[in-house]
């Protein structure tokens, strides 16, 4: 079950300056999930692929044995461009069969849930999948934009406890296999399995006071 690890990385971030190489409970932010890649079984290597001599310099000095640089081409580079595009350029470059890819932003994510997240995806390849991304349970009352209710009715006041769940995509893992993406040319393939993650994993750092919740609950829960 081994797998290659994609760690997309660029200069620039918008919202949260500098957010990737940005100090996290003592170290750059990046360290956190990184660690968490290397320290699993399964992943053979990680790729960063960046645009940024500072993220790729860091990343050769503090993890040099696990660790392949992609220099980002100036044409899959900016703001706008969309992951997908990254990843096709790091799996037409590499080797490997199966591909997990994460982002540096999801720093509370543990070995222990990437190694499970692993292990189901594995056996669900034999059960007809071809594909994994993680998701968040939520359990609450939901409404569409007029007002409509989505996922109960409210002439019946449930416990949200014991509302149907509905799930979010997180963005914290997606695993897939090179003949998946080539397929597709995205990382959720055509007959993807869905993989449920603790909530406090799935901390996504997308604002400055996403930086500050993730940072409280990376010194509090490690």
């Amino acid at each position: 079950m081994k797998i290659t690890a994609l760690l997309p990385m660029k200069a620039h971030s918008e919202r949260v300056p500098n957010k990737n190489m940005r100090d996290f409970a003592g170290r750059p932010l990046y360290h956190a999930v990184m660690e968490a890649l290397v320290k699993s079984r399964y992943v053979e290597r990680v790729v960063i692929n960046t645009d940024s001599e500072a993220i790729k310099e860091d990343a050769l000095d503090n993890f040099k044995d696990h660790v392949l640089i992609h220099d980002r081409p100036e044409a899959i580079r900016g703001d706008f461009v969309e992951t997908n595009k990254i990843i096709g350029h790091d799996v037409g470059l590499l080797m490997g069969e199966h591909f997990l890819q994460t982002h540096c932003t999801n720093p509370l994510l543990t070995t222990a849930t990437i190694e499970r997240a692993i292990e189901r995806y594995f056996e669900a390849l034999g059960e007809g999948f071809d594909s994994l991304f993680t998701v968040t349970r939520l359990q609450t009352r939901l409404y569409d934009a007029e007002g409509k209710a989505i996922n109960h009715d409210p002439a019946v006041l449930l416990r949200t406890q014991d509302l149907p769940p509905v799930y979010e995509e997180n963005s914290c893992m997606y695993l897939f296999s090179h003949a998946s993406f080539a397929a597709h040319e995205r990382r959720i393939g055509a007959k993807p399995i869905i993989f449920e993650i603790p909530r406090e994993e799935a901390c996504d750092i997308d604002e400055e006071v996403d930086f500050k919740v993730a940072e409280f609950l990376y010194r509090s829960l490690r």
